[in-house]
């Protein structure tokens, strides 16, 4: 599109051939603006509407405890549904979940990481309304991003009109020009092409390639590629040059683009569990929904077509794991091993004696790895301690790790699981399986469903690169920081910087006693060639710390809690085509999370939300209901 057609098109769009003065300002404020949609009209019956309810409860289990299996869980229980909902982990949450830690003498919450919850997060806004979380949010004061090699930007409080909000955009900031960019207008194109998101023809041209080579070959403007997309793109948790350029067009649609919200957004005075998760959990109790958390559903019983129950027995009969030489497991040192089945094994020999474990850690899974501090396991995804034995000692872990048999065959080394299966299946009418990527592949694997090309579809689902949350407890204040939260750019590892003592307690009263700071560093996407030692990332991005606020150099780290995890969904080139939809092609089997395959321009925490109330309106078709209302952000760009 040349300048004197997108001109062209822009004032014929918005009224304004007819009238630059009058009607020019009426077109722009008028149809041409962003707003709030809603996903699919309500279906209605002959004398208006469905039954908002069952006359007769039926069973439904709900595999997973995040915001999409609390979404689901909620929907179906309003609509009298016996909901049984089963989560792995002990608490509910997911990536909201949170635990207490001991440190300096007092009780700290803390959590994956640092959340914002944007306007147009309808679905889970209004799940929060339904819940009653009360008044524990507070608006962020802009969207400041601190470059490494210049001076900081600070966006946000933008206009909800357009192209005012673009304008915005680029008033604001120090390094975007307008006048190279009035004079090659040509630069532009490809962000004002962004505007015309059409999820068919958007992901048929773009999905597969990356959004680094999309950007590059399309000639985007350095200074607004460098300055908002790389930065922002970097929020998906997925790194530009491995992000499909569909899946962040859609992203931007959602967020800026197309969204009626511009960038708004708030943060919570408390905690994740707190302020948000205890009270859903409450709200999805009181409707009758029954939580077995802290138990790992091992597979679905099929039976034909359908699904009949969730079987969340404990442990599994006795099998063997693993053969191995015995020269591969040395003495006082543990050995990690992979099982046929790709679980994860650590063993090793104390005199004379074999002993292995599964490594994955009884939190919520993560793999665990040797700890030489102790002898005993640590797990870097939530900071959780185990002994030697295998018992947990710190941290969120409340159950040991599993200890797993150990045999000699010759010189073989044959490492079992111990067998002490018991049958304990949920029985069901539906069943929502709304874990995550990984959760969802093993349960998937371990059910036999008969359809190979959905089994595919869920085995090709991945998990974006490992990202890395280090709060720090420091002796000194940061007194150049005017915000409570940074995106960062430019630096090896950081990519966010969190404030804690600004905005949530106990942090903030901490602060004010101690005369110190208690902040968060993020690292979204560690790329492959800088996956290293703990050791090493935590220096650096100390050093990127000292960099970005000098005043840090001197302060002395008080305490410090470390977790490196990867449980984000990918966002790839060409994924989107094999993901899974919501219905499966079991009966009564539905999917939810972020990662299941929609058309509606939804992402991260409101696309899992969004599916866990999909799966249930998708239910509801079945039984003759009425769906829940879903709404959302425009369907397509404004050029679309």
């Amino acid at each position: 599109m040349e300048r004197r057609d997108f001109l062209k098109k822009l004032l014929t769009r918005t009224g304004a051939a007819a009238g630059i003065a009058a009607a020019g300002t009426a077109g722009l404020l008028g149809y041409y603006q962003p707003r709030r949609e809603f996903y699919n009209e309500r279906e209605t019956n002959e004398e208006g509407r469905f039954p908002e309810k069952l006359e007769n409860p039926r069973k439904a289990v709900v595999i997973g405890g995040g915001l999409a299996g609390i979404s689901a869980a909620m929907q179906l229980a309003k609509r009298n549904f016996d909901v049984t909902l089963v989560e792995a982990s002990a608490d509910l949450g997911g990536k909201l979940t949170g635990w207490d830690v001991e440190a300096l003498g007092q009780a700290f919450p803390v959590e994956h990481g640092f959340h914002g919850y944007f306007n147009q997060y309808y679905n889970l806004n209004e799940m929060f309304l339904e819940s009653k979380v009360g008044d524990v949010f507070m608006p962020a004061p802009g969207y400041p991003v601190l470059f490494r090699d210049q001076p900081l930007e600070v966006f946000g409080n933008t206009p909800k009109l357009f192209p005012f909000n673009l304008f915005s955009v680029l008033q604001q900031s120090e390094s975007l020009d307008m006048l190279p960019i009035l004079k090659d207008f040509q630069q532009m194109l490809p962000v004002l092409d962004m505007f015309r998101y059409e999820y068919e023809r958007t992901f048929e041209r773009y999905d597969n390639i990356d959004f680094m080579s999309f950007c590059r070959e399309q000639g985007v403007y350095e200074p607004f590629f460098k300055t908002v997309l790389h930065p922002f793109s970097d929020a998906t948790m997925n790194r530009m040059e491995v992000l499909s350029a569909a899946e962040a067009i859609r992203y931007f649609h959602f967020y800026f683009m197309g969204s009626p919200e511009a960038l708004g957004y708030r943060i919570t005075t408390r905690n994740c569990m707190d302020a948000l998760v205890h009270p859903m959990e409450r709200r999805i109790e009181e409707l009758g929904v029954r939580i077995l958390s802290g138990r790992k559903v091992r597979k679905l019983v099929i039976e034909g077509s359908v699904v009949t129950g969730v079987d969340i027995g404990t442990g599994t009969a006795e099998r063997v794991l693993l053969r191995t030489d015995s020269s591969a497991v040395r003495e006082g040192e543990w050995t990690h091993l992979e099982a046929d089945d790709g679980r994860q094994v650590l063993a090793t020999v104390r005199d004379s004696v074999y002993h292995a474990f599964d490594a994955a850690c009884t939190h919520m899974g993560c793999p665990v790895v040797a700890d030489e501090k102790n002898g005993g396991f640590f797990c870097p995804c939530h900071a959780g301690v185990f002994d030697n034995d295998g018992n947990a000692i710190s941290g969120p872990p409340e159950k040991p790790l599993e200890r797993l048999r150990v045999t000699m065959s010759g010189s073989d080394f044959l490492v079992s699981s111990i067998g002490n299966s018991t049958s304990d299946v949920l029985e069901c009418d539906y069943c929502v399986l709304a874990a995550d990527v990984v959760g969802t592949r093993n349960i998937i694997a371990r059910s036999k469903t008969g359809h190979p090309e959905f089994e595919n579809r869920i085995a090709a689902l991945g998990t974006a690169d490992p990202y890395v949350v280090w709060r720090l407890w420091l002796d000194k204040p940061l007194a150049s920081a005017e915000f409570p939260f940074y995106t960062v750019a430019g630096f090896t590892y950081t990519d966010s910087v969190s404030l804690f003592s600004r905005f949530q307690e106990p942090f903030i009263s901490w602060a004010k006693v101690k005369g110190g700071s208690v902040i968060e560093l993020h690292a979204y996407a560690i790329a492959p060639e800088d996956v290293g030692p703990d050791e090493h990332i935590k220096k650096t991005m100390l050093g990127e710390l000292h960099a970005m606020f000098p005043e840090t150099v001197d302060a002395r780290i008080l305490h410090d809690v470390y977790m490196r995890q990867q449980n984000f969904t990918r966002w790839a080139p060409s994924d989107h085509a094999r993901r899974p939809l919501s219905e499966t092609p079991l009966d009564n089997l539905f999917l939810a999370g972020d990662w299941v395959k929609v058309d509606a321009p939804v992402f991260l925490m409101e696309a899992a939300v969004f599916t866990g109330r999909l799966a249930v309106n998708a239910i509801c078709r079945k039984e003759g209901l009425e769906p829940t209302p879903l709404p959302i952000v425009p369907m397509d760009g404004i050029f679309a």
